[in-house]
């Protein structure tokens, strides 16, 4: 599978933020890619207070930009993440759409991202989310897919729920900052590609020095086996990545892990 990564800058004007999205999908569209994955929050500045400010309904602006980018280009989409208003209540929200524009998945991040860490980085999501409560997975012509949001790939109960579905890839639009990005978004990638035999995608908003939270950038792909296939850099960029599904039943006949756990002493289940 021909898989595009969009490494893309934010700014304020949302119209302008969904105009830059389009012609980056176009262009990955046009140069072979038959799937694109967009960032966590790219049509809007990543800051609690925004949110509700950006907030749109399902069908609304940013939703049939999006249905319209994977219908005219006849792709697979996965549009990054945006702030989903559903009543009262606010989500991270992330829409997958088939080439014929429908939307077939909705993930709403479940983990919500409440942190201070000691001389780095305090942000509190929940000040302004709603946290979502459903395991993503969606079929594909390649095979299952699943998908989370950022500080969801923290959680690998999340990532091994989704193997045991035979999700074959995990997408996550996401945006580590300045002090969890350096330290930790490479392990979590490849980690979680090796504990789960299965590839592991990050697409991350641009690095802007003069935001208030800074994206660490760096959107990777990684492979069953833990290589690095690809790592962008901070600026804005398009990128395109062969994903060689049959690694996924090479790796796992070679270290089947999978097989090998002990469900007679211990589980991960679904409660839902």
């Amino acid at each position: 599978m021909l898989l595009g990564i969009l490494q893309t800058a934010v700014f304020l004007d949302k119209t302008e933020n969904i105009r830059r999205a389009a012609r980056g999908v176009r262009a990955l569209a046009h140069a072979g890619a038959e799937f694109v994955i967009l960032p966590e929050m790219w049509n809007c500045p990543y800051a609690a207070k925004n949110f509700p400010l950006y907030a749109e309904p399902r069908g609304g602006e940013t939703f049939a930009a999006l249905s319209d980018m994977a219908r005219s280009s006849h792709i697979w989409l996965i549009g990054g993440s945006i702030p989903e208003r559903d009543g009262a209540a606010v989500y991270n929200t992330s829409f997958v759409f088939s080439p014929d524009g429908v939307c077939v998945a909705t993930h709403r991040k479940m983990h919500l991202f409440d942190i201070d860490v000691h001389g780095g980085q305090r942000f509190y999501e929940s000040e302004t989310l709603s946290a979502g409560n459903t395991v993503t997975t969606f079929d594909t012509p390649w095979g299952l897919f699943g998908l989370c949001i950022c500080y969801d790939l923290r959680f690998p109960e999340l990532c091994r729920l989704m193997a045991l579905r035979g999700a074959v890839c995990v997408f996550v639009p996401a945006a580590f900052n300045m002090t969890t990005g350096p330290a930790h978004w490479d392990t979590l990638f490849r980690q979680r590609a090796v504990d789960n035999q299965l590839f592991t995608v990050g697409a991350a908003p641009a690095r802007d020095t003069g935001a208030p939270y800074i994206s660490y950038a760096h959107s990777l792909a990684v492979s069953p086996w833990g290589d690095v296939l690809f790592r962008a850099g901070t600026r804005p960029q398009r990128a395109l990545v062969e994903l060689d599904l049959t690694q996924i039943d090479a790796v796992r006949d070679q270290l089947p892990l999978l097989h090998h756990r002990r469900t007679d002493v211990y589980a991960v289940v679904e409660i839902n």
